[in-house]
């Protein structure tokens, strides 16, 4: 049995002393990031779990390998649809938005 006690997480086991925190937006909600952090890292620190729908069926998506093989992050960044956000780095100001199917709505692809 475990007893109950402060919260534990990677940056207080090693001591880590994050640098300044910023601000990013997913679909207009603001979101904290951290430097050095990926766009899926802050979005899941926000407990935003998916980002994305798929082409058949709409179904949700985000982070599933976090190493940029499954393509399942997929959103659009800044006005560029199909960044992989598991490999992108949050910067200040990031606007993401969640991505429907391949991102190319208004192409009608």
């Amino acid at each position: 049995m475990t007893r109950p006690g402060p919260r534990r997480t990677p940056a207080s086991l090693v001591g880590a002393a994050p640098a300044t925190q910023y601000t990013i937006t997913c679909d207009t909600r603001e979101i904290t990031a951290l430097p050095g952090q990926s766009i899926a890292a802050a979005l899941w620190a926000a407990g935003i779990l998916a980002w994305r729908t798929t082409r058949e069926g709409g179904r949700p998506r985000g982070a599933f390998c976090g190493i940029g093989a499954c393509y399942d992050c997929l959103a659009t960044v800044n006005g560029r649809p199909n960044q992989r956000l598991c490999m992108v780095p949050a910067r200040p100001g990031d606007a993401v938005t969640t991505q429907e199917g391949t991102g190319h709505g208004d192409l009608g692809v």
